[in-house]
């Protein structure tokens, strides 16, 4: 069986090596462009983020990464966000009084956490549904963060049946926020999978899989 196809996005993000290399580990053909047909054709997008919601944006709109992640979507095309990646998946970022709008696939801000201790830099643990296919299998480890600001609240809600509403994974850092997203073809973690050991790749492995 032909290992899917995966493209890095990229535009400039700074973790996007450790990506690849993450993606390859997990079992994936790895790509790194921001070539629409390459973007397009690809079995999985992975939109990686690292620094300000502002400045990820204005690169991402540089490539026209915008469109791309949404036309993939729209498609029922996987994408998957990491860190600041899944940060500019809701409508905007706050970041000392700039507010800068994001891809608005989901409602809601991102704003600073609050908490004894910022950044939220370590290992921590998520609390996710029981019926996850992301942490098929790993329910019980701990992931690797690095961040500042975070999504607080999911107000997104699906009243249609036939359609499966999102499953998110908390986690705490002085207050609770979101860890990480199912969404249809839409997936995301704050976490750094990449960073995050072997539970990092068995992540990855189990969002190949759904390719």
């Amino acid at each position: 069986m032909t290992s899917p196809l995966v493209v890095v996005l990229d535009y400039g993000s700074g973790n996007v090596h450790s990506a690849v290399k993450a993606v390859e580990a997990a079992g994936a053909r790895v790509e790194l462009s921001a070539d629409r047909a390459r973007v397009m054709a690809a079995d999985g997008l992975l939109v990686p983020g690292v620094g300000a919601f502002r400045a990820v944006m204005d690169a991402l709109r540089a490539v026209r990464g915008d469109e791309l992640v949404d036309r993939r979507l729209a498609g029922g095309r996987a994408v998957m966000g990491i860190c600041v990646g899944q940060q500019i998946m809701f409508e905007r970022g706050e970041e000392h009084g700039d507010v800068c709008e994001g891809l608005g696939e989901w409602p809601g801000a991102v704003t600073a956490l609050r908490a004894p201790t910022v950044p939220h830099m370590g290992w921590n643990t998520v609390q996710a549904p029981a019926d996850s296919t992301l942490f098929e299998g790993l329910h019980d480890e701990r992931f690797y963060f690095v961040h500042s600001y975070a999504a607080h609240d999911w107000t997104l809600e699906v009243t249609n049946p036939k359609i499966r509403a999102p499953r998110v994974t908390w986690s705490e850092h002085g207050e609770r926020f979101v860890a990480a997203v199912e969404n249809g073809p839409l997936t995301s973690t704050q976490f750094h999978p990449e960073k995050s050991g072997s539970a990092g790749l068995a992540l990855l492995g189990n969002w190949l899989r759904t390719l």
